[in-house]
């Protein structure tokens, strides 16, 4: 098949608009398709307004928004779309339409065109019956607002070729999106368990329990989220949520939709949802009421999931936590309230509504891979899997990670190990809830503890006697640049961004990053790097010499899927240009003090960035800055940063900075 240069999205409403806008943003050519050219141009206009909106937000230039717009081109004939590599239908959840619509397309496109839905109610496999080489048929179902929401789930029908689903993963990355895969069910795995959620809600105001407003308070409380049901019912659409709920009632007595709403959905009117003082204390007999019934809600349908195999723990917790944007995932918050508890909630529901307790309702299934591997003739692949939270380093990642090289390590079949990010990040720097959590807890000594194993984790790395390859996928921030500076290769996608933000929230890089980035790049550069926490893209990170090449994504996939042979590491001496050879002049002349203190020598760099400089490095924190300059200009070792951990995190300092993320402040030395 050939490589998707051309997409076509049949649909302008607000789905195929949103769809147009985001694969165009990420560079691909569109065809929006509607039945009528006043379709098509409501939907360019809506994108448009759209992109305007980034423009007045500072997320896109007026520049940006003109080569987006360039891509798009609408049309009202289906002839047009023969050009494209990839088609997908966006248009509104009618079967038969659906299957018309299959039908004429493919007696337009080429045999070899991949043809999806983003259908969220019906079976991919019924409608890959409408289509000619059904192997070429897969389910895409974006979710709202596609633009902005990482979230797609790919559902590969039965006859659904190898190919094509592989092609549909490596495409959605390309389009910025973070994809679970899921049988083909009803509901798939996302609406499976929220659309119910909705419906109990619902259901809680139809027994007189509580107002719409209460209900809401306490869901966006119990579940971390910023809009309750009835809110996010009216932002989508009640009739939406009916006709979701409808198409899931073959699953038996618990998913019959409310009387409530289906009348609310034919009157085309919004709930009214009365406004909750968030001061006053809801009544705790209302409030367990509304806990017991949407908690068990929940736990009921998810397990259900993981009986029946639709997508795994790991998935179905991943897939809310990115498209629902809930801050704990169902798995988390089975792992949160345990089995016990679990299994009383689940029961008071089964009693109620005579269904079966499913037999996966055991914490051994709420097991979540924060780290995956997949093993290619001679090469490991290790990806850091936790893009819900940017692949932040955690205890359970860290020790996730240890165990999946120790394996690869330990093959002797392997000679290559690549390790690589999912999502946006390769990896975002460490936790840093668990850093504020144990300062105010006085548990310093498991922050030592954790760095202590990360390092030991990173030094393995790094000794190993296979050739170990990073490659950059997006943000390396703190612990993520040290983790990259362990391989022997280090490459960088062109969207790379690098950073140690650590001097600005308090702390040090305490994995290595005060050691080895001054053993790749030298103490001056790495002074720079530390003392600013500039962010460098990847051809600044590239002429310093942090990171060894920038290669493309369709290189990243050829090395990543072992299609291409990993070059040998070639020892190269880096010149470097006028602008950084004065940057790390600066560094080398000047001491921390009198950068604090604005008494430097300019040496070679020029007063008004040497000024510019000055003013960046005051506002980080004084304690962590002398401290990183001790550990660089000592190069002592990775193990010398463990000595002086229990004293950075002790700090007043420490402790305001990780807990400010985002807030400008103003360190004090203590």
């Amino acid at each position: 098949m050939k490589a998707i240069k051309t997409v076509g999205v049949i649909g302008a409403g607000t789905m195929g608009s949103a769809l147009a806008q985001k694969f165009a943003q990420e560079g691909f050519n569109v065809i929006l398709a509607d039945r009528e050219m006043k379709f098509v141009e409501k939907g360019l206009g809506n994108i448009e307004e759209i992109l305007n909106q980034g423009v007045e937000r500072k997320i896109f230039t007026k520049e940006n928004v003109e080569n987006i717009l360039s891509r798009i081109t609408g049309v009202e004939k289906l002839e047009i779309l023969a050009s494209c590599e990839f088609i997908i239908e966006a248009i509104f959840e009618d079967l038969n339409a659906k299957k018309d619509l299959f039908k004429n397309l493919c007696q337009l496109v080429d045999a070899n065109t991949i043809l999806a839905t983003n259908t969220s109610s019906f079976s991919v496999n019924e409608l890959s019956k409408s289509v000619t080489y059904p192997e070429r048929f897969i389910g895409m179902h974006y979710f709202f607002h596609a633009a902005k929401n990482r979230l797609v789930e790919i559902i590969p029908g039965e006859k659904t070729s190898k190919e094509v689903y592989e092609m549909m993963k490596m495409f959605s990355v390309k389009s910025g999106k973070d994809a679970i895969t899921t049988k083909d069910s009803y509901g798939f795995a996302i609406n499976r368990f929220f659309v119910p959620w909705l419906n109990e809600a619902v259901r809680i105001l139809e027994d007189n329990v509580a107002d719409t407003g209460t209900i809401d308070f306490v869901c966006k409380r119990l579940f971390g989220i910023g809009m309750g049901p009835f809110a996010l019912m009216n932002a989508t659409g009640v009739p939406i949520a009916y006709h979701a709920q409808k198409t899931l009632e073959v699953f038996g007595n618990y998913y019959k939709t409310t009387e409530l709403l289906s009348k609310q959905a034919e009157s085309k009117q919004e709930w009214e949802i009365n406004d909750i003082d968030s001061n006053l204390l809801v009544a705790k007999e209302i409030e367990k009421e509304i806990r017991n019934r949407m908690l068990g809600c929940v736990f009921f349908v998810c397990s259900q999931i993981l009986e029946e195999k639709v997508c795994s723990a790991t998935e179905l917790n991943r897939g809310s936590r990115i498209g629902l944007k809930w801050r704990k995932g169902p798995i988390d918050l089975m792992n949160k309230y345990g089995e016990e508890e679990v299994i009383r909630l689940v029961k008071l529901l089964t009693d109620k509504y005579s269904e079966k307790i499913p037999s996966s309702i055991m914490k051994e299934n709420w097991f979540i891979d924060y780290v995956e591997m997949e093993i290619k003739n001679k090469i490991a692949v290790i990806k850091i899997a936790r893009p819900e939270d940017m692949n932040a380093l955690n205890e359970k990642l860290m020790f996730q990670l240890y165990n999946k090289f120790k394996e690869a390590e330990e093959n002797k079949n392997i000679d290559t190990i690549i390790i690589h990010g999912l999502g946006k990040a390769f990896v975002a720097g460490a936790d840093i809830k668990f850093f504020v959590q144990n300062i105010k807890n006085n548990s310093i000594s498991k922050i030592e503890n954790f760095t202590k194993f990360g390092q030991k984790v990173f030094k393995e790395i790094d000794e190993s006697t296979k050739t170990i390859v990073a490659i950059i996928n997006g943000l390396a921030l703190g612990g993520g640049l040290e983790l990259a500076l362990c391989a022997d290769i280090i490459w960088a996608l062109p969207n790379a961004l690098l950073a140690y933000p650590e001097t600005g929230i308090g702390i040090y890089p305490g994995l290595g990053g005060t050691q080895r980035t001054a053993e790749k790049i030298g103490k001056g550069l790495s002074k720079y790097l530390i003392y600013t926490g500039k962010m460098i893209n990847a051809e600044n990170a590239l002429q310093i010499g942090l990171v060894d090449d920038i290669i493309s994504l369709d290189k990243f996939f050829d090395y990543t899927e072992g299609k291409e042979k990993i070059p040998e590491k070639t020892k190269s001496l880096i010149e470097l240009n006028e602008k950084w050879l004065s940057t790390q002049d600066f560094f080398n002349i000047n001491n921390i003090i009198n950068i604090i203190n604005g008494n430097v020598k300019f040496g070679s760099l020029a007063e008004d960035e040497a000024i510019k400089l000055n003013k960046t490095i005051e506002q980080k924190a004084p304690l962590a800055l002398k401290t990183a300059e001790q550990l660089i200009d000592a190069a002592e070792g990775c193990e010398s940063e463990l000595k002086k951990l229990n004293y950075i995190f002790s700090t007043n300092d420490a402790l305001l900075g990780l807990s400010s993320i985002g807030k400008k402040v103003e360190f004090t030395g203590t």
